[in-house]
């Protein structure tokens, strides 16, 4: 009785390399395959289910985000605000309510690089103008904080509810540089 490796090469051909060029096949066949489904405009596919749940994602961090600022926990608003920037780093809301979570921890220098960026985005992302102006005063700029916050008294509504607020600001301000910029009387 002949050998089994006497009998493939009686054949002329070794079955492993059969077997290696038919798996190389289906792979690449499968890839092609699973590519054309996830990339088809055309139809639903995974692409589809992906994109739907990043935007649930980006939905469910951004208001757990918002829930920590209003309950003063700004580590976990910071890691919620975190990754929505990272699922959607052009989304102005999200840089100007980290800017907050950032205020919260008077970390006002990175406070004020989230607050620039929302309005690089959009430069009617109001929140983000007065928390520049907090970010501003912190830093013990006033007059930064003035222009900050004058810029937001430009483009808010005549009755919104923060502009009270907004309008004690600027006079204090106002009244500060006033009085820093008087010589001292000997």
């Amino acid at each position: 009785m002949a050998e089994p490796s006497t009998i493939a090469a009686r054949r002329g051909r070794d079955l492993r390399v059969v077997g290696l060029v038919v798996t190389v096949l289906l792979v690449a066949g499968g890839g092609y395959l699973l590519d054309r489904w996830i990339n088809d405009s055309g139809e639903p596919g995974l692409k589809a289910h992906v994109d739907q749940k990043r935007k649930e994602e980006i939905d469910i961090r951004f208001k757990q985000g918002v829930i920590m600022l209003h309950a003063k926990e700004y580590e976990h608003a910071m890691t919620a605000f975190s990754r929505v920037l990272d699922l959607a780093p052009g989304m102005p809301e999200a840089h100007a309510n980290m800017g907050f979570a950032m205020l919260g921890q008077k970390r006002y220098r990175e406070a004020l690089d989230f607050f620039d960026r929302a309005t690089e985005i959009n430069r009617n992302q109001l929140n983000a103008y007065f928390g520049m102006a907090e970010a501003q005063e912190g830093l013990g700029n006033y007059r930064g904080a003035l222009e900050a916050m004058e810029a937001w008294l430009h483009r808010a509504k005549p009755d919104d509810p923060f502009r009270r607020r907004a309008e004690a600001g600027v006079w204090e301000w106002r009244d500060k540089l006033a009085r820093d910029a008087k010589p001292a009387a000997k």
